[in-house]
């Protein structure tokens, strides 16, 4: 797949969640999600269904095929993990940290995201604050183990 620009990374994303949440997307609820005209939400639709994304006929529901739906949900997993490390980790307000994510989630690589969720999942689950993290072969693993009790069952100390 080529790639998107960010304006249409983030109708991709509105469609998919609006389609969670109400079960179908119209071009009227993407437009409030995304709080644009609706021109512009039917200008993108014509562009996404032309690079085979979505279904779209002018009056009906909009939905993601198949190609979209991966590209969508990687788009979502890129801006939830962005947020929450924004939001629980460095403990930036919620509506700031939307901000933040939403603008790069359309510029991270696949390979950095993967570090940010792993230190993310570290600070979250790591009973032994404080600890330091380094790389290991599988991952990032937690270099003070043994040192609380709570270590010898820590998934992270593996």
């Amino acid at each position: 797949m080529e790639k998107l620009s960010a304006s249409l990374e983030d109708y991709l994303e509105a469609i998919f969640w609006v389609a969670e949440e109400k079960g179908a997307a119209r071009p009227k609820d993407i437009a409030d999600r995304l709080q644009v005209k609706a021109a512009s939400v039917t200008g993108a639709l014509k562009t996404l269904a032309e690079k085979n994304l979505v279904n779209y006929a002018p009056y009906d529901v909009v939905t993601l095929t198949a190609t979209g739906k991966r590209a969508a949900r990687t788009i979502a997993k890129k801006h939830n993990a962005l947020l929450n490390f924004f939001n629980n980790v460095l403990d930036i307000p919620r509506e700031e940290a939307e901000e933040f994510a939403c603008k790069m989630e359309h510029v991270i690589p696949d390979h950095v995201l993967e570090r940010f969720v792993r230190f993310a999942e570290f600070i979250e689950k790591c009973p032994n604050s404080g600890g330091v993290w380094q790389e290991g072969s599988h991952g990032y693993l937690c270099n003070v183990r043994g040192s609380n009790p709570q270590c010898d069952t820590c998934s992270l100390a593996k």
